[in-house]
């Protein structure tokens, strides 16, 4: 991802805006932090709903791929998250500390 302040964030409409990763299936480890869907938006994007259109195209294509659900998974003082997270039908599973030691909360929307 290309950080603030280099080449490509500086000219206008060009850059990184965010990342999000699908993983097909979750192991043991992202079943306790990061589950089948992990995201990032460039802190000078935020607020515009570019992560909200990264997650519905992301739940889309978890559709496609024939998952009827997937885990996702943000820390619980990340309220942005947790709101994204809501507004797509997410619904919070457990909040407890990860094997890290920081507290996740963990949510599940059906697809």
């Amino acid at each position: 991802m290309a950080s603030e302040g280099s080449r490509g964030d500086s000219r206008a409409g060009r850059g990184i805006l965010g990342r999000i990763n699908l993983r097909h299936r979750v192991t043991p480890a992202l079943e306790d932090y990061g589950g089948h869907i992990g995201y990032i938006v460039r802190p000078s994007a935020r607020g515009r709903g570019y992560g909200t259109r990264m997650l519905t195209m992301a739940l889309q294509k978890a559709r496609e791929m024939g998952l009827a659900g997937v885990l996702i998974t943000c820390d619980p003082k990340n309220i942005a998250s947790a709101r994204m997270i809501k507004k797509h039908a997410g619904k919070l599973l457990s909040e407890s500390p990860a094997a890290s030691g920081r507290m996740t909360s963990r949510y599940w929307i059906d697809l």
